[in-house]
């Protein structure tokens, strides 16, 4: 980075939107599932006709304080809607019904990982509030379409504080925040679909200053790669506008990925522009005690936690922690396999290894992988007991056993398999290949020692991989003595 830009510091706030994976919409009956003909999950009051009233969605509430908790927030317990008006094409009422003043989930913080670190980012604020319909602008070509399937389906807004500096942290934020809500079921952080979705406030100041920044919103961004690249991008505009004399605008921002740069949608509103107020149609509601409590008690053990378990208890790295971590479903399948065996890190590898390799070959899911945890627990043991290598049982034992789930001894039996663990056998092999390579043995007992991984290897070929591994360096150390 050249000193015109290392003089600068970045600021992020980011706010994500996070569609909520409850059945119905936020305040009516109609359908919150994504897909389906257009305009056909909707009714009277998605529509917002007049004499319909909506209704509040309780589990939407408890899939937000769920978040919230996992989030280290404090719970709002009384709790309002208010209106927020503005009037656009996909937002029939021509008002949104969301929450102002008073957010369900208050303060907070996530914590991530980046290759400078571990530190928490802050957080001010989860709201609850509905979704807005979606404009269709590539079915005809003189006139954009409504669909408003999507309005009115269940959001959670998570304002972060101003507390990010790069786009690499921005990045971290966003896959770490993706992660939660998997793991708690609330939403499925699909961000190419709409169902996870952010915004990003930029600024720029002089390194050292306290003083923020003229903030510029970019919006559009259907990827946490799109969001990196849109803040480099918007941080670099800003920094050349302020050096070349310019003045920073508040205003919003579209990134286009295709090209790699942004251009302006409009002057940014403030929030006296939405001429909030109380909604009128839907009663203030409050959270006892006892409701959020039962929401705590019903939290999985999530990321941050089984990471720390794995470093500490079972002795992983913190990178082969976090690999298992990276979804719920893996983290699951792990935690059966060691019910079944106490060597974690061999668990780790084989779930991250020729495991996840199957699974991304296939393009599955591991909840569709066909060896349960138990027989790859019992594929452990018999590597660790000396009867097969691991080599053999990634190339072919684990293959049988996708093929056609069984026992890996009986099936390391069928195929011929078991190591040979007998010197009698191995001997005769060792020296046919000690024969083969008498200039290496020679430049070996001058002081290569590194050749004996040569002779190892090809003791190996010539036994198909069944020597025990162990004995013929025990039997090869002894033979390249004499």
């Amino acid at each position: 980075m050249s000193d015109i830009y290392s003089k600068y510091e970045t600021v992020i706030g980011l706010e994500v939107h996070a569609q909520l994976l409850t059945e119905s919409k936020l305040f009516c009956s109609d359908s919150a599932a994504f897909g389906g003909a257009p305009n056909t999950h909707i009714s009277a009051i998605t529509m917002g006709h007049p004499g319909t009233l909506p209704r509040m969605n309780r589990k939407a509430a408890e899939y937000a304080i769920k978040l919230g908790l996992a989030c280290h927030c404090d719970i709002e317990k009384d709790n309002y809607f208010a209106r927020k008006n503005y009037f656009y094409p996909d937002l029939p009422k021509g008002y949104q019904i969301s929450q102002h003043t008073a957010p369900i989930c208050k303060n907070g913080y996530l914590t991530i990982s980046t290759d400078a670190g571990t530190r928490t980012v802050k957080l001010n604020r989860i709201h609850l509030e509905e979704d807005a319909g979606k404009l269709l602008h590539d079915q005809d070509p003189q006139y954009s379409y409504v669909d408003l399937n999507r309005a009115g389906v269940p959001l959670v807004e998570i304002v972060s504080e101003p507390d990010l500096h790069s786009g690499d942290e921005a990045y971290a934020y966003l896959t770490e925040m993706r992660r939660l809500v998997r793991y708690l079921e609330v939403c499925d952080g699909n961000m190419e679909e709409g169902s996870m979705r952010c915004d990003a406030n930029i600024s720029v100041r002089l390194k050292g200053s306290t003083t923020l920044g003229t903030k510029v919103e970019v919006k559009n961004m259907n990827s946490i790669r799109s969001v990196k690249k849109a803040i480099e991008v918007e941080v670099k505009r800003q920094i050349d506008i302020i050096e070349s004399g310019g003045t920073i605008i508040q205003e919003t921002r579209s990134f286009d990925a295709a090209t790699g740069s942004s251009f302006s949608m409009r002057s940014k509103e403030e929030a006296n522009d939405y001429r909030y107020f109380p909604e009128p149609d839907l009663a203030p509601f409050h959270l006892s005690d006892e409701f959020i409590a039962q929401i705590k008690a019903s939290l999985p053990a999530l990321p941050e936690e089984l990471i720390e378990r794995y470093t500490t208890q079972y002795g992983l790295t913190e990178y082969d922690a976090r690999v298992i971590c990276d979804d719920k479903a893996t983290a699951a399948y792990f935690e059966e396999v060691i019910k079944a065996t106490s060597h974690y890190k061999a668990a780790s590898n084989w779930v991250s290894g020729p495991v996840k390799s199957w699974l991304n070959e296939q393009g599955k899911d591991i909840s569709l992988f066909p060896v349960s945890p138990a027989l790859l627990a019992a594929l452990i043991e018999l590597v660790d007991a000396g009867k097969v290598s691991f080599s053999i049982a990634s190339s072919r034992i684990l293959p049988a056993m996708i093929a056609e789930p069984g026992d890996p001894l009986g099936i390391a039996t069928r195929l011929n398999l078991l190591q040979d663990n007998n010197a009698d056998n191995i001997t005769p092999i060792i020296d046919e290949v000690l024969a083969k390579y008498p200039d290496k043995v020679a430049a070996f007992k001058g002081g290569k020692k590194g050749l004996m991984s040569l002779f190892v290897g090809e003791v190996m070929k010539l036994s198909k991989g069944k020597a025990d591994p162990r004995l013929t360096n025990e039997l090869l150390a002894e033979r390249l003595k004499s």
